[in-house]
């Protein structure tokens, strides 16, 4: 299982507009399109103060399953125009990690 993880900032004054896009518009395009592999996506919010920093994390049976939804440079970020109008700056890359089995330790 892949976990793909991206950082965006917003002004604190458009942070509840950014949420509100990504729930009602960005989210279910992305669902919509039905990805091979693709399982879910989780937000999350923090206030720093002078900016709201989100964070996505979604989640994928495989690499390839990436690609599919990004294009062979997997690793670039999926920030539509509606985003880029209400975000102070987002990371150009976003990071993937394989979701290790949770092992027995005692």
């Amino acid at each position: 299982m892949i976990k793909r993880l991206w950082h965006g900032w917003t002004a604190p004054e458009n942070a509840d507009r950014y949420q509100k896009l990504l729930h009602e518009e960005i989210f279910p395009g992305i669902e919509a399109k039905n990805i091979p592999g693709y399982r879910s996506i989780e937000l999350f919010r923090r206030d720093l103060g002078d900016e709201v920093e989100f964070v996505t994390i979604m989640t994928f049976d495989s690499l390839q399953n990436v690609i599919d939804f990004q294009g062979e440079d997997y690793a670039r970020c999926y920030v539509p125009e509606a985003a880029r109008r209400v975000l102070k700056r987002w990371d150009p890359m976003s990071a993937h990690y394989e979701r290790l089995e949770k092992r027995n330790y005692g």
